[in-house]
């Protein structure tokens, strides 16, 4: 069954918004169809609401306005004041004023036993996937009395004090139905999950198919952010191999991934342009190969640099040269994460899982037409399903690069529609590279992909705002840090 964690699903509804679809209408939606489940128990008159202080509780709050003509009293963990987002402050408002009766507890002595014996139904709307450490008082407490009570308990999402990604717990309530959205979150399907989640009932709640389909800011959700106690390299080691026929496009990719985030980023070059690849920066690492351009004597020392980097990147600048294609065959399979880029493309035979790595490769329509061995589909629907059939039998995460970015990794299938026609100048697809490798250096292919089509054409969109046509690869890396941002 398809699941969806907590983290992708708050990258959702954060580009539900973008397209124009509130939280608070998703809100109302998720509210709707738990009282909507409510109503179709047998004995359902008197329904006790057991709400917490974030959008679990919101979407409890909703469903308590919609019990209309039922016995519906809301028990709220905590004081009013203390609800945490403007949606489930909203709710909460509405419901103030419908007479429905709202209990403020923030001590678990002031939890009644009769508030759980007296009523038909309890839901649970306490934390949801807002689960974090450990349960504190009163939340506690009134787990232990909802579970103590013979009344049908419906959980909103997941049973609070359940992971949902993991289905692990500390303790949690044991539903009797628990109410999903959109999708079942990964947790509530783990074997141990079962006595605590009861049936499964999974709500549309009026996601739209573009939401998911259509990169966005919530894309960048799945791949920003550090903690505070991140070291040296926690943001990614970055190995690019390029250059020797080319020296800009391997320093092009290099920025690129530096002012994505990689902590290191180390440049393999052949001797003849790795001065002048240090030149650029004195932020790349930059370390002189054997010959003129890549070959098959420079193998060993690359294996020692892939081993203490993350991710690789490879082709950018390459060139076609026979002993250089094959040096790329070899040097394949020994990447764990690798992103194939220009002229690495040459190197490349189908089926592309017998180099046996995480491979993502970026792409243009033409370089993707050499690889698929059939006509290229012209309509985009028809474009769409070919990419992503060439991606699950290959095992491959693909990134072509199109007036619309079509991403798949085989299951899924992503479209980026940022970017304009000044980003056709050369070197802007190295700057894609270098983003989609410094970002899957720490994250899934598909992730890194998705979120690297939309940076680099959000990038391009803010440079194309100043210098029209007249725009530069450099200039997209420069707003690289200013697209990044939600």
């Amino acid at each position: 069954m398809k699941t969806i964690t907590s983290r992708q699903m708050d990258a959702l509804d954060t580009n539900c918004e973008f397209l124009g679809l509130s939280r608070l209408q998703l809100m109302e939606n998720a509210g709707s169809a738990v009282s909507a489940e409510v109503m179709s128990l047998p004995t359902r008159e008197r329904v006790l609401i057991v709400a917490g202080k974030g959008n679990n509780g919101g979407d409890g709050f909703v469903a308590a306005r919609h019990l209309i003509g039922y016995d519906v009293t809301v028990i709220l963990l905590g004081k009013i004041n203390e609800v945490k987002t403007k949606e489930a402050t909203k709710n909460l408002t509405i419901l103030n004023k419908t007479g429905i009766p709202i209990i403020e507890v923030t001590n678990p002595t002031a939890l009644e036993p009769s508030y759980f014996s007296d009523c038909d139904v309890i839901v649970d709307a306490i934390f949801g996937t807002g689960i974090k450490g450990k349960i504190r008082e009163p939340e506690s407490t009134a787990i232990d009395m909802i579970n103590a009570s013979i009344a049908k308990v419906v959980s909103v999402d997941v049973p609070s004090g359940m992971d949902p990604d993991t289905g692990q717990l500390e303790k949690a309530v044991k539903a009797n139905v628990t109410v999903t959205f959109h999708l079942p979150k990964p947790g509530l399907l783990e074997l141990h999950s079962q006595e605590y989640v009861g049936e499964i009932a999974v709500a549309d709640i009026g996601i739209p198919y573009e939401a998911e389909l259509l990169v966005g800011p919530g894309d960048l959700k799945l791949v920003t952010g550090r903690s505070r106690d991140s070291h040296k390299g926690a943001g990614g080691r970055v190995l690019i191999i390029g250059g020797g026929a080319f020296s800009g496009a391997p320093a092009l990719a290099g920025l690129a991934a530096l002012r994505s985030g990689a902590d290191i980023v180390t440049i393999a070059a052949p001797k003849n342009i790795a001065k002048i690849i240090a030149s650029f920066s004195p932020n790349l690492i930059v370390r002189s190969l054997a010959e003129n351009r890549l070959v098959k004597k420079d193998i060993s020392v690359l294996e020692e640099l892939i081993v203490t980097h993350d991710v690789v990147i490879i082709g950018m600048g390459l060139g076609r040269e026979a002993e250089t294609i094959e040096a790329v065959r070899e040097i394949l399979p020994l990447c764990g994460k690798v992103v194939v880029d220009a002229d690495g493309l040459a190197a490349l035979e189908v089926p592309l899982n017998r180099y046996n790595c995480d491979m993502v490769i970026t792409p243009h329509v033409g370089e993707y037409k050499g690889l698929i061995n059939e006509d290229l589909q012209l309509e985009r629907d028809g474009l769409i399903a070919q990419v992503k059939t060439f991606s699950a039998d290959n095992s491959v995460v693909t990134l072509l690069k199109s007036p619309e970015d079509i991403i798949s990794d085989g299951l899924i299938v992503r479209i980026n529609q940022t970017g304009n026609p000044g980003m056709t100048v050369g070197g802007t697809g190295d700057v894609l590279a270098g983003i989609t490798g410094a970002l899957f250096a720490r994250h899934s292919g598909i992730e890194a992909a998705s979120a690297a089509a939309y940076i680099c054409g959000r990038a391009g969109d803010l440079a194309f705002e100043e210098f029209g046509l007249g725009l530069m690869a450099t200039d997209v890396i420069d707003r690289i840090p200013a697209a990044m941002k939600i």
